[in-house]
């Protein structure tokens, strides 16, 4: 029986479970308990077996069809079929096993890619390591929106709640507490100091002790009833099933009507069910599922290097056909990297440089330079912004810095792990002498109310250390910040971060100087007017203000304390845009993709960051406030000019996916909150941010960028145009040359001709179009129009824009025209003329296959080099042919006579009437483009 951890106080768990609250396990200690528990993860339902896979390929139904028809062939006593057919069937299957064994190792190492993280403390240092990597007795940092890693004690929450549907079944979040509980095999629910495997953190934060990992946590006793079902099939794999359950009725007509003119001319029955079979089977394009799962695993794997992950396999179908990107402005848009601006209400404004603050009056434009250590003290506002911004912050800080880390500018800051606008702040108050250590040494925490996207603040709630009437900035009180109290001295002080408005409503006075004053209308003017240039400037703008407290407000009441504060300053964090964003929101525009920028911060400053990006050049937007005023009717109408979107909200992000969907647009949404997964799951694409995204919008997403980066999405597009473009490519080419062979089966009892084509004939024809020169289609390069034209509709048929024409007609052409080659070299007696049409068909594919790897360019301008596969799968497809025509023992199989050099050649010119058709038209259609473009 488990140990019942929830009876226990938090000391006594963290006694047994043998960690120091102050350091947390060693790295060797970590080591050995995860030699001794195994990783962090539910057992995983073991992968379909290699024997089941190759079961798998002979068990399909046209596969079945041929396995009867080679049975059939012996039992009349013609083994040479039989033997040839098997032969193919057993060549088939090997490579369709490899293809779907290569498909599942490339969806495998993906999966890898989509493991959670956490913040795990060790050493005496905070770290972000894979929470597959947690052992008991780890303590960890759990925030809104994360999902727990593993079973865990409680040790410290403030305002703490869970998501635990999936083990209670109630929708409503549990508010966690840290007392023990009494009670034996208590319910799941009732158990309110644990946090489970699997569940999320709605809100508030926390701190525990991990207790059980991987199996023996909750969730992994019951990991049968949770664990993923067997991946289910794409919307275009399932079309395509129904294409091939279609044309196999097709088919069966076909096969009647042959059968019937061969009865009707005395044909041998055994013959004309062999022919018949393998004609059904030549028809049906059973190579698709295949090439389409192989493209759309090496897409997946495509988008992995340019840093997507593709969590959903129908997302990479669906890119392709985005017309609208909706995308967050901060670390997607811009390179979340913050320069912070500390502006005060005393006239000051301060400038951070790497090692020091440039001091500038606003009143006489005198400056002054700050280094830390020296002796001048900070101005009071300026010290109290930084105090505040820095206590009333969750960012994490190991102890020892760590060189080249992206998160601070010099080697004297250490890394932070947390959100950038938090790292920032500490950052800034880091270098001006201000640790967050010291200061929450100093202050202790007591309470808070955490930031959530309805209020657009924070607040923490402190011990306030003083002496004589000062407040104490380090432990031997050599330096405290110059400020007299004009307000009683308080056990308590709470600081609060957030949205200069939304501070300015529950503020009544503002630190001047050294002196407080009230909050009248002309200073609420002054601090919007600087709010506002700050953010037309770009600038994400913050403001701090701050209270003294006589009493703590009652747990789970910290929101009350919200009032009455005193605003004491502005900081402005510059976070440019990258430079990567501008060229990919140019390829968009181009490729007929509109960018939408939706953002929580200030709209002027959304305005500037748009503008430069040339997201928007008419300077609308539309605020949160505003869209409130909205009906969707109305909104819908908005949408389809206004491309920023300001001061919006989660719920808010839903009713703009709504309105643009219900346009007709196919929506890729991002967005990193908990309450961005509502909008992430209803628009058509959902991104979610990597780096910053939570637990929650991760599994909301369908796919997850691992930069944060917007040019990444467009990436990722792309690579779903290909994709779709390369499956449209292959189903044009199978069907084209299937069509050929129909053709010349159907009409040549027409022409009182005997069949030209044999059974293994039609198989290994059969065999050779849908094998290598397939799988090289599936990796052709773009199109050079791929990113300059418009999106194409997802429901569209595969037979759409001139697939379902060129089938017929380049079919037929191509039928005839062999058949046609065959009537006349048998009118002249040549023995050879079925090997030759048997010869020409084979090599048509190899022409056809070269002349569709591109609806627009000309083979001659993409060049053979552009696809080495392709290139490989010619030259072996062409040698194999020729092994079947002039290897004595195949000749008896495929009854075949050796051919000519004049033959040869003879096949070889005929059997690219397919690829001068093709080309023929791509050259008259780029002149009608052409022509259309000069007038």
């Amino acid at each position: 029986m488990a140990q019942p951890w929830y009876q226990l106080s938090a000391s006594e768990v963290l006694q047994q479970l043998g960690t120091s609250p102050t350091t947390g396990l060693s790295a060797d200690e970590a080591a050995r308990r995860y030699a001794q528990y195994g990783p962090n993860e539910l057992a995983a339902h073991p992968p379909k077996s290699p024997w089941l896979m190759l079961w798998e390929q002979f068990t399909a139904t046209t596969v079945v069809v041929l396995i009867v028809a080679a049975v059939i062939s012996a039992f009349l006593g013609d083994f040479k079929d039989a033997a040839a057919i098997m032969a193919i069937v057993i060549f088939n299957a090997a490579l369709g096993f490899t293809q779907e064994y290569r498909a599942g190792k490339e969806f495998a190492a993906l999966k890898k890619m989509a493991v959670p993280r956490a913040r795990v403390y060790r050493d005496g240092e905070w770290l972000q390591l894979l929470a597959r990597e947690l052992v008991p007795g780890d303590i960890v940092q759990l925030e809104d929106g994360d999902q727990v890693p593993a079973d865990a004690r409680l040790l410290e929450c403030v305002n703490l709640r869970t998501q635990e549907a999936a083990f209670t079944g109630e929708s409503e979040s549990v508010e966690k507490t840290l007392a023990p509980i009494a009670g034996e095999a208590l319910a799941l629910g009732d158990r309110t100091n644990m946090v489970f495997m699997g569940t999320i953190i709605t809100y508030g934060r926390g701190r525990a002790i991990v207790t059980e990992t991987g199996m023996n946590t909750e969730l992994g006793q019951i990991a049968d009833s949770l664990q993923s079902v067997e991946q289910e099939q794409t919307p275009l794999q399932r079309r395509l099933d129904q294409l091939g359950r279609r044309l196999a009725l097709a088919a069966l007509a076909l096969v009647a009507v042959i059968f019937l003119f061969g009865m009707a001319r005395g044909e041998n029955l055994d013959d004309l069910f062999l022919t018949a079979v393998s004609l059904a089977v030549a028809i049906i394009p059973e190579g698709l599922p295949a090439v389409v799962t192989i493209a759309l695993a090496l897409g997946s794997r495509r988008m992995l290097k340019r840093h997507a992950l593709i969590r959903k396999l129908p997302a990479v179908e669906t890119l392709g056909s985005v017309t609208t990107i909706c995308s967050d402005k901060t670390g997607t848009l811009t390179e979340n990297r913050m320069t912070v601006t500390i502006l005060s209400l005393a006239g000051e404004r301060v400038e951070l440089r790497e090692s020091y603050a440039q001091i500038t009056s606003r009143l006489d434009g005198k400056k002054s330079i700050f280094r830390p250590g020296e002796g001048v003290p900070l101005p009071p506002p300026m010290a109290l912004t930084l105090v505040g911004s820095a206590l009333c912050n969750n960012a994490l800080i190991p102890d020892e810095p760590t060189p080249g880390d992206p998160n601070r500018a010099d080697s004297d800051v250490p890394k932070a792990i947390g959100d950038p606008t938090e790292i920032a702040l500490v950052v800034a108050a880091d270098r001006l002498g201000l640790a967050k250590e010291e200061l929450e040494d100093l202050f202790p925490r007591v309470a808070e109310a955490p930031f959530d996207s309805d209020r657009k603040r924070m607040t923490t709630l402190h011990q306030l250390g003083v002496k004589d009437g000062k407040w104490i900035v380090d432990n031997n009180s050599s330096r405290l910040l110059p400020i007299t109290y004009t307000l009683p001295i308080t056990p308590y002080i709470s600081f609060t971060k957030g949205s200069v408005d939304g501070l300015l409503q529950i503020s009544s006075h503002v630190w001047v100087g050294d002196r407080i004053e009230p909050l009248d209308t002309t200073w609420e003017e002054k601090i919007k007017e600087q709010n506002d240039h700050l953010a037309a400037s770009g600038t994400r703008v913050l403001g701090v203000a701050f209270q003294h407290l006589e009493y703590l407000p009652p747990s789970g009441a910290e929101v009350s304390s919200e009032q009455n504060l005193i605003f004491v300053g502005l900081v402005g964090m510059l976070d440019p845009a990258r430079p990567e964003a501008r060229s990919a929101i140019q390829i968009c525009t181009q490729a007929g993709i509109r960018t939408i920028m939706i953002t929580g911060d200030h709209p002027l400053m959304a305005k500037c960051i748009a503008e430069d990006l040339k997201i928007a050049t008419d300077g609308q937007y539309l605020t949160g406030q505003d869209l409130n005023e909205l009906s969707l009717t109305e909104l819908e109408e908005k949408a389809a000019t206004v491309s920023v979107y300001a001061r919006v909200s989660p719920q808010q992000k839903l009713a703009i996916v709504e309105a643009l969907k219900n346009r007709g647009e196919i929506v890729s949404m991002t967005g990193d909150g908990v309450n961005d997964a509502p909008a992430l799951s209803k628009a058509d694409i959902g991104v979610a941010m990597g780096i910053t995204g939570t637990d929650v919008a991760k599994e909301a997403a369908d796919m997850v960028l691992l930069n944060d980066n917007f040019a990444t999405i467009v990436a990722a597009i792309e690579e779903g145009r290909i994709i779709y473009d390369n499956i449209r490519k292959f189903i044009r080419y199978n069907l084209t040359g299937n069509a050929s062979g129909v053709v010349i089966m159907l009409l040549a009892p027409l022409f009182a001709m005997p069949l030209p084509l044999e059974p293994t004939q039609i198989l290994w024809i059969n065999l050779l179009a849908d094998g290598l020169l397939a799988l090289a289609l599936s990796v052709e390069p773009a199109e050079s129009n791929v990113m300059k034209r418009p999106p194409y509709p997802p429901n569209e048929s595969v037979f759409s824009r001139g697939v379902g024409r060129d089938i017929i007609w380049i079919g037929l052409l191509m039928g005839l025209s062999f058949l046609g080659m065959g009537y006349y070299l048998r009118s002249l007696g040549w023995e050879t003329w079925k090997t030759m049409v048997f010869v020409t068909l084979a090599f048509s594919r190899i022409f056809l296959a070269l002349a569709m790897r591109s609806e627009g360019d000309l083979l001659i301008w993409r060049g053979l080099l552009s696809n080495q596969p392709m290139l490989g799968a010619v030259i072996l497809t062409f040698g194999l042919q020729m092994m079947v025509i002039f290897t004595p023992w195949l000749d008896n199989i495929f009854e075949t006579k050796p051919l000519t050099t004049q033959e040869l050649l003879i096949c070889l010119g005929v059997s690219t009437i397919g690829f001068w058709a093709v080309e023929l038209q791509k050259l008259f259609t780029w002149g009608l483009r052409k022509q259309q473009a000069s007038r």
